[in-house]
């Protein structure tokens, strides 16, 4: 369906979900600030147009989207292929193949692509991401110890070549904002939710700059001032042949934007019992990436820390998307000047804590206990990130996944498993949505989609490590999972061990028979326990319920699985 969700929504619109909408808004437009500003400046851009972005683009993905909840904007995935375009083409040639990259989203979106691209397998995306963390952290290391050097080398090898060589130059006093600002961030999200730890680190270190007159690098010195204004649209002339040669970093951009937007889009349907959709949603992005330019702006997608922001705070409908990006624009507009007091190590630092959760190291060791073909896979193209080039990974990971995805096609004798994932229609009004059930205070009820796209589950939690307060029991809802694999059995065994080492009580609901019988062969039936196994989601929250302290709507009757009734028979 194309049809943007906003429409959708307002139909039922109702004054206390505005106030909701209203609420989460303004929190995640203060939390995308100071994300903005460093994506930009990772880039090698000046920190205005991570603004730029973060306004223009998030205003459209919000009011054009297929998500309710999806939050717009500059992410650190960008940052390496952005500052790689502008090495090789310079800025002009970043706004071209980002504007090439939003006309072929808009064209993947048109031909009903969208639900494809949930195929890519999932030691693909690990593995790139993994290497783009790497990269990130890489960037930032100048900066972080106050490095008296010139431009940091592109390459990889001879970036921590310089870096060694100018290791004798470190100031002190960046280094202490900045690992003071790492330690503020940790032991702030630890207490306090609601404002972003990022935020107050940015506030406090910026004061210490002005008020002890310190010798650190700030936005101002190296930038000068900030627009306190959009700038007026423009386009750059263009080329046929300038066409040819940036055809390539397109096309990078254009994978790299739908990937990241449908990841959180379903990471964002598990949390609200929804489903997107997902040709709608890269129609967004693309007009999303054609309008950023316009204006000076980055590539951008949809941000899944902030997403997940977003949906905890309150945000239920786009309108909360939409007002996130006017908080961006009246601040700019009011308080753009004083961002150039911003010590440039404070930002450093705030890459660095992205980085860290952006690498997914958990995710990777687990991958590395998977079939081969997996480790392989996960391995090359961690290793052609880093080593060589964005592009390339993803372009040699692309073609790992056609023969990953026929091989495990020649797996499956289900075609009901492989063409249900190509629907896109809007379950609103599916009966058994967790919105038609009253979930108690304490409890979370996680959708998984699809039986390809479970390592969705793992960067939902690493989402909810990085921003939110943890519930008293988590319920994985599994009425959509047909079949799992190693690497599904992996994340779910690394969740509920989460759960454990911090007294969160585990439930699975809704299991289908092959994900049962793989759970039982691997033993994940006697670590979870049987009695924590539910085939409807209503018992899995009457036993939450009973967990809480909070009355039950009848007696939970737990599903005692098949295979573990045979097994205790034997």
């Amino acid at each position: 369906m194309l049809k943007p969700k906003l429409f959708t929504t307002l139909e039922h619109y109702t004054k206390e979900q505005f106030f909701g909408d209203m609420s989460a808004g303004l929190i995640v437009g203060i939390v995308a600030l100071p994300l903005a500003i460093a994506f930009a400046i990772a880039s090698g851009v000046s920190p205005e147009k991570g603004l730029f972005t973060a306004i223009i683009a998030g205003f459209i993905i919000s009011a054009l989207g297929g998500s309710k909840v999806q939050i717009g904007g500059p992410t650190g995935a960008f940052v390496v292929i952005v500052y790689g375009v502008i090495q090789n083409f310079g800025e002009n040639g970043l706004l071209i193949a980002t504007m090439m990259a939003g006309v072929m989203l808009i064209v993947m979106g048109l031909a009903r692509f969208g639900s494809a691209i949930k195929f890519i397998p999932y030691p693909v995306i690990v593995g790139f991401t993994s290497g783009i963390a790497l990269i990130i952290f890489s960037s930032q290391v100048k900066d972080f110890f106050g490095l008296q050097m010139g431009a940091v080398p592109a390459d990889f090898v001879e970036k921590w070549g310089s870096f060694a060589e100018h290791s004798s130059s470190v100031n002190v006093y960046a280094l202490a904002i900045a690992a003071g600002s790492i330690a503020l961030i940790i032991v702030w999200q630890r207490f306090f939710h609601k404002i972003p730890g990022s935020l107050v680190a940015l506030l406090l270190s910026t004061a210490a700059v002005q008020l002890f007159h310190l010798p650190v690098e700030t936005i101002g010195s190296r930038f000068g001032e900030i627009p306190s204004m959009l700038p007026a649209p423009h386009l750059t002339p263009v080329s046929i042949a300038t066409l040819r040669q940036l055809t390539q970093p397109a096309i990078t951009i254009a994978l790299l934007a739908g990937i990241e937007s449908l990841l959180s889009a379903v990471v964002a349907d598990g949390m609200i019992g929804g489903k997107h959709r997902s040709n709608m949603e890269l129609i967004a992005v693309g007009v999303a990436n054609i309008a950023s330019p316009l204006f000076g702006g980055l590539p951008a997608t949809g941000a899944i820390a902030r997403t997940a922001t977003n949906i905890r705070n309150g945000g239920r409908t786009p309108v909360a998307g939409i007002i996130h990006a006017l908080v961006l624009l009246v601040i700019m507009l009011f308080l753009g000047k004083w961002a150039t007091l911003i010590p440039l190590s404070c930002l450093a630092a705030i890459l660095v804590v992205v980085a860290y959760h952006m690498s997914e190291w958990r995710s990777f060791k687990a991958l590395l206990r998977s079939p081969r073909s997996d480790v392989i896979v996960l391995l090359i193209t961690f290793g052609l990130t880093v080593i060589i080039d964005l592009t390339v990974a993803i372009e040699v990971g692309m073609l790992l996944s056609v023969f990953l995805f026929m091989r495990r096609m020649a797996m499956v004798t289900n075609v009901d498993v492989v063409t249900n994932e190509f629907r896109d229609e809007d379950d609103s009004d599916d009966p058994n949505g967790i919105e038609k059930r009253a979930v108690p205070v304490g409890v979370e009820v996680y959708e998984v989609n699809g039986p390809f796209f479970f390592g969705a589950a793992y960067k939902f939690e690493e989402a909810m490590n990085i921003i939110e307060k943890r519930p008293r029991v988590r319920i994985i809802r599994m009425r959509n999972v047909p079949a799992i694999d190693s690497t599904g059995l992996n994340t779910l065994k690394k969740v509920r061990a989460d759960c454990a080492k911090h007294a969160i009580a585990f439930l699975i609901s809704d299991i289908h028979t092959q994900p049962l019988m793989a759970l039982d062969q691997s033993g994940l039936v006697d670590i979870i326990g049987a009695e924590n196994i539910f085939g409807n989601i209503d018992d899995a929250l009457n036993r939450a319920r009973v967990i809480v302290g909070v009355a039950a709507v009848e007696s939970p009757v737990p599903f005692v699985p098949t295979v573990a009734r045979e097994r205790d028979r034997k």
